[in-house]
């Protein structure tokens, strides 16, 4: 069987171009989601995954409506591979049932993996080059060392409570509790 899923991120937008694209790729059945797709929890997709057997195939008309993040993206083509069914992306043109499809598929992961990874190499060497200049990332301190020493102060000596140096210094309780 041919299922079809189409998303759209918000109420007010329309599904009719997706629908109509999936119907003309001989989607049997087409599950649909008004929601954004960094959330994984979507009702029709959950329906539709639980519904597949060996030998089904997922259609949607570009691989974004599925997933917004690639690395949720190759979850749910794992999830819908673990399942013996086929992904069909009708835009990039990749078609998991076929070698050569599923050849597309996971030169395309490679990549996306390889990019994460040196995005996350990067970051890590832009955060070392600014810790030899003296920077160091993060929020600045709420409290200043002045303002800790009297928090300290007011709350040993003078017995006051957290939530009152809370007010008083327009900070979380936390803050306090740590100073």
């Amino acid at each position: 069987m041919i299922f079809g899923y189409a998303r759209v991120s918000t109420d007010d937008q329309v599904l009719d171009a997706q629908v109509d694209a999936l119907n003309a790729a001989g989607a049997e059945r087409i599950f649909m989601d008004k929601i954004s797709g960094s959330r994984r929890q979507r009702p029709d997709l959950d329906r539709m995954l639980d519904q597949l057997r060996p030998g089904d195939v997922v259609v949607v008309t570009k691989y974004d409506r599925l997933s917004r993040s690639l690395q949720d993206l190759l979850a749910i083509v794992d999830a819908i591979q673990g399942k013996g069914a086929g992904f069909r992306s009708l835009a990039e043109d990749i078609d998991t049932t076929t070698p050569a499809g599923r050849l597309v598929f996971h030169v395309f992961a490679s990549i996306a993996q390889f990019e994460r990874e040196r995005i996350s190499e990067r970051t890590r060497e832009g955060l070392a080059a600014a810790r030899k200049r003296g920077r160091v990332g993060g929020r600045p301190p709420a409290l200043s060392p002045e303002q800790r020493a009297e928090v300290r102060r007011l709350r040993d000596q003078d017995l006051r409570g957290i939530a009152e140096l809370a007010r008083l210094f327009r900070v979380s309780q936390n803050t306090i509790r740590r100073a």
